[in-house]
């Protein structure tokens, strides 16, 4: 088998223990630097050097400080999660109980929220310190499937010795991602775990479709709640002279008038009535409408693309590993937008060529295929739509007068760990070197 990588469906035809003691060796000899009988998967392999980094030792225990049951009770009550538990728990605590498993949601920090499931492997499950409140990221518990999946952005599945704390070999996990589906942030991680004698390796298929059903529900509450606002909305811009639209507060667009169309339209955190300034609109007077804001652009303020810049500094912060920001401010105002994997890495690039880059240049650095310039445009539109005081075509790249700052992850392996733009890669193994 040298020279060939694990897969679950092989590992699956196998026998237990034959499957056991080989993910035991594989471990072994990878973590000691020596050549394995057969490669670990490419994301096992990826999280366990970041575990080596780390300095993580895989004889610690997986136990946490919990949170507080009056903390736990707010995380619980703030998450969007909440609406959508119905769901998750309908698609897989029965299946994970039937089949020894229990299912875990977490928020995006990691923390256990909720679990359901068999309870003989509830009380397994305390053992090792899986219980609400507890903390399952890759920092906290090594290598499994809920901080896997948090640091890759994906779903993951990681069964028995691939787990780099010795404490959770006797288990088997596999989790996705649960984005909220207005703005693709990070909600949680769902989860099923279980004794590595229930590993099965559609499980991870199953758990990645309940997530994505959730995110269906999740996305035709949205959209409900956007056609409420629009009933209310029709009427006033109707009588409401000049340029104007209708959002609701998450910035998502209900309805216009003299302006043209657009999805959504990004709002500062601390957004309340009043006049405020908007890089997409200008300077506008806001009120509130039920279920959101009535956006009436001044027309006196200058276009955000006249003559005078209406930015002077943009922060580009990939510095997290799963939430990319950037951050512009000027005389005006100053806002800040989270980035989509897509856009943090396009925004890096033209932050490291300030020069600008074409279309075919971009789709080298993002795609490594100079051809896709179709689909590095239609990106750049949808950047530019927000970021238009900033960022300038033909070339693409940051405006002159701006000064930009880009912050990065302390371990260069960090840097947007989701990432295969070669840009990217390059970036990484260089400063690694």
């Amino acid at each position: 088998m040298k020279n060939t990588q694990l897969d679950m469906k092989r590992l699956a035809a196998m026998d237990a223990a034959q499957a056991a003691r080989l993910l035991h060796r594989v471990r072994d000899e990878t973590l000691a630097g020596r050549t394995p009988p057969i490669a670990p998967r490419a994301v096992i392999d990826a999280s366990w050097q970041r575990m080596a980094r780390l300095g993580l030792d895989p004889d610690q225990s997986t136990s946490s400080v919990l949170l507080q049951r009056d903390e736990l009770e707010q995380r619980r009550r703030s998450t969007l999660l909440a609406e959508v538990m119905q769901t998750l728990s309908g698609g897989l605590a029965g299946i994970a109980d039937t089949s020894l498993q229990i299912m875990v949601v977490t928020d995006e920090h990691g923390r256990v929220l909720w679990r359901q499931g068999n309870l003989a492997v509830l009380r397994q499950a305390n053992g090792i310190c899986l219980e609400e409140g507890a903390a399952w990221t890759e920092h906290a518990t090594g290598t499994n499937a809920v901080g896997t999946a948090l640091a890759m952005g994906r779903a993951v599945q990681v069964h028995s010795a691939e787990h780099y704390v010795h404490t959770l070999h006797n288990w088997t996990c596999a989790a996705a991602p649960v984005h909220d589906p207005r703005d693709q942030r990070l909600l949680g991680i769902l989860d099923v775990s279980g004794p590595a004698s229930s590993f099965h390796p559609a499980m991870l298929a199953l758990v990645a479709s309940v997530a994505q059903l959730a995110e269906a529900e999740m996305r035709e509450r949205h959209r409900r709640s956007v056609e409420r606002l629009r009933a209310v909305a029709a009427p006033i811009l109707c009588r409401v002279g000049g340029r104007a639209v209708a959002v609701d507060i998450h910035g998502w667009t209900a309805a216009v008038t003299g302006l043209a169309p657009m999805d959504r339209i990004p709002l500062p955190k601390s957004f309340r009535a009043g006049r405020v300034w908007l890089p997409s609109l200008g300077l506008c007077a806001v009120e509130p409408l039920p279920g959101g804001w009535l956006l009436r652009v001044e027309e006196e303020t200058r276009p955000v693309e006249s003559g005078a810049a209406a930015a002077s500094r943009v922060v580009l912060d990939l510095s997290r590993p799963r939430r990319w920001t950037v951050a512009v401010s000027g005389e005006a105002g100053s806002w800040q937008q989270e980035l989509s994997p897509r856009h943090a890495e396009l925004l890096y690039v033209l932050a490291l060529h300030r020069d600008g880059r074409t279309a075919a240049e971009l789709a080298d650095d993002v795609f490594g295929d100079r051809t896709r310039t179709v689909t590095v445009r239609a990106e750049m539109s949808r950047v530019r739509r927000n970021l238009a005081g900033v960022l300038a075509h033909r070339p693409y790249r940051f405006r002159e007068e701006v000064a930009v700052e880009l912050l990065r992850p302390e371990r260069p392996a960090d840097l947007l760990p989701h990432s295969t733009a070669p840009a990217v890669r390059a970036a990484r193994t260089a400063t690694e070197a």
